[in-house]
């Protein structure tokens, strides 16, 4: 970068590209939502047939192709933007030396020296110090040098060129490492010249995106920052005062931090967390497709050989031991792939049966994994009900609790009288890997509580309807821990809340949870050993659980059998829960209270 050209340069023009980019974005996005919850809906909702699913095939791959538009536009939008912030601080520092060295009469040369004219006090032989020319210095030592050497000429001018020169050498160098910086990330960012988005395309994307927040960090640490430690409430004054601008840049180069801003809108964590789950799903299934390559499936099955005999059994084939250990690592290889293949069956269900649009109101690949799944809009619904799984819940086997949300909501909205639902899945914790090894710990339930409580505390303030959303938590098994541990030592942002398998919630009564007196509910089906578990303890001790009469707790009518069928459809099980979710308790049918004089019988 040359003194000519950063003189002639226009960062404004860069930032009215990067405003093209940004338009090209939002249409994709719009584009994208109008086939995935317009178009595609209405022809589940209408259309049947062969020719009807590969249609819809085609639209899937279509609004694929239209997010990943979104994501590249964005960055580079983003990207222009740095490069811009970053060559209009380097243009203003060279303007401001020019000037200052213009109203000194210094001659600037076309290679960024200063010339200087003769001044100062005559010597003694009544002559005037000479003028001279000197060089930009950007080395800190060597400015230094340079600065005291100017000092002690007696030519006050030479002072004046040697500031000037330094600071017209400063913007030039800082202009060449942005152009070298940005030149590159900018190049980088163009797809391959076919039609297909592949996975590998979105492990480039996640790539780009790193790429690009590593680049701008100058740029990012230049806007609003959002408050350290904030509340719900803090986060979604941050994000409102930020401009268009600004906070497209945020979801750009941060769409993992932005998704997890609790108090943001759940349209604005949606597309964030989207962005994340699209790079994610690229990125894994690279790695997955590495591990096949350097470890090629075994030989499955051989020729049963009687263990006592000897004998060879023809016909008769078994799975070799080696292949049942691959299939095992395997699976495993191919677990985190399971979870965001289970979230995007969940989008693509949209307008299957009247299912609404899905929000990913949070994701992470992280450890065991997170993830957050809302059926509907929370932001608008008249009523919000809020899924906390319990032991062994992983991102990896989220679709069995995706669907039991789904279930709530078809049964929610049928009892709804017209009102909307938003059912949540809320794996927003580490949960307990193992029942015995690891369920008999409560650490697990205190460290999820904050975020918990956080997101209640978010959906609260993100609400947009006319009046307050009527809230329920739903928890299960060692969710029911969380919960409990949540309100104990909090304020859990609810209206009831409902224990399903409960072995124990930190807490001794309902009266002690943050819901209205009778708004605490329980379910505990036939052939469930949890709750007894949590009632009995490891060493046959007694506690008290939300099973027990002395708790306080509504016990619904549980029609369903063993731990994991308290959403099956066609329940009572699942129909006391969604009366429940949409305020309509009083419809609830209740066990009946225990007979006291049961054991005289």
């Amino acid at each position: 970068m040359d003194l000519a050209t950063l003189k002639a340069l226009k960062p404004i023009e860069y930032s009215e590209a990067a405003d093209g980019y940004r338009s090209t974005s939002d249409m994709a996005s719009a584009a994208k939502d109008r086939i995935e919850t317009r178009i595609a809906v209405a022809m589940r909702e209408s259309l049947k047939g062969e020719a009807a699913d590969a249609a819809i095939v085609q639209l899937t791959e279509l609004g694929k192709n239209f997010h990943y538009i979104q994501l590249e536009c964005g960055l580079v939008s983003t990207a222009l933007e740095a490069f811009a912030y970053e060559m209009e601080t380097a243009k203003r520092k060279l303007d401001a030396a020019l000037d200052d060295a213009r109203a000194a009469k210094l001659t600037v040369n076309s290679d960024g020296s200063i010339t200087y004219p003769p001044g100062g006090q005559k010597t003694e032989d009544g002559k005037v110090p000479e003028g001279g020319t000197v060089t930009g210095l950007t080395d800190d030592t060597a400015s230094a040098v340079g600065r005291q050497a100017a000092n002690f000429d007696p030519n006050p001018n030479r002072r004046l060129a040697q500031d000037c020169v330094d600071r017209i050498a400063t913007a030039l160098k800082e202009a060449t490492e942005a152009d070298g910086k940005w030149a590159p990330k900018l190049r980088a960012l163009k797809a391959d010249d076919d039609l297909t988005v592949s996975d590998r395309d979105w492990a480039d994307a996640s790539s780009d995106t790193s790429g690009v927040r590593d680049a701008g960090k100058k740029y990012l640490d230049s806007l609003p920052q959002p408050p350290k430690g904030g509340s719900p409430k803090d986060n979604a004054a941050w994000w409102k005062g930020l401009g268009a601008e600004e906070q497209a840049a945020w979801v750009s180069m941060r769409p993992d931090a932005v998704g997890a801003f609790d108090g943001l809108p759940s349209t604005v964590r949606d597309e964030a967390n989207r962005m994340v789950l699209a790079e994610a799903h690229g990125v894994a299934q690279g790695q997955y497709d590495a591990w096949l390559k350097n470890h090629p499936e075994p030989e499955r099955f051989q020729t049963y050989i009687d263990p006592y005999t000897g004998t060879v059994m023809k016909g008769v084939n078994v799975e070799t031991q080696a292949w049942k250990d691959w299939e095992k690592e395997r699976k495993s290889a191919h677990k985190s792939l399971d979870g965001m293949d289970a979230i995007q069956t969940r989008f693509d269900a949209t307008g299957s049966n009247g299912l609404p649009e899905a929000y990913l109101l949070g994701f992470s690949t992280e450890g065991d994994g997170r993830a957050i799944i809302a059926n509907g809009n929370p932001d608008t619904a008249d009523h919000q009900a809020v899924y906390v799984p319990g032991t062994t819940s992983e991102l990896g086997n989220i679709e069995g609790n995706i669907n039991r949300m789904v279930n709530v909501w078809h049964e929610a909205d049928a009892k709804s009288g017209g009102q909307s639902v938003s059912t949540i899945t809320w794996l927003g914790y580490d949960a307990p890997d193992s029942v015995v090894k690891d369920a008999p710990f409560e650490h697990y339930a205190y460290d999820g509580a904050p975020a918990l409580r956080n997101f209640m505390d978010g959906l609260d303030v993100s609400h947009s309807g006319d009046s307050p959303a009527h809230t329920t938590v739903i928890a299960h098994s060692y969710g029911t821990t969380l919960v409990g541990a949540a309100a104990e030592t909090g304020h859990l942002n609810a209206d009831d809340i409902v224990f399903a398998g409960s072995p124990g919630v930190e807490v001794s009564g309902a009266d002690e949870l943050d819901v209205p007196k009778g708004h605490v509910w329980n379910e505990e089906a036939d052939g469930d050993p949890v709750p007894d578990i949590g009632r009995y303890g490891l060493g046959g001790d007694h506690f008290i659980i939300p099973s027990d009469p002395g708790f306080g707790a509504n016990q619904m009518t549980t029609d369903t059998e063993g731990h994991s069928g308290y959403w099956d459809e066609h329940s009572k099980s699942l129909l006391n829960q969604a009366l429940v979710v949409v305020g309509k308790g009083d419809n609830v049918a209740l066990k009946p209270p225990p007979d006291p004089w049961a054991h005289v019988k």
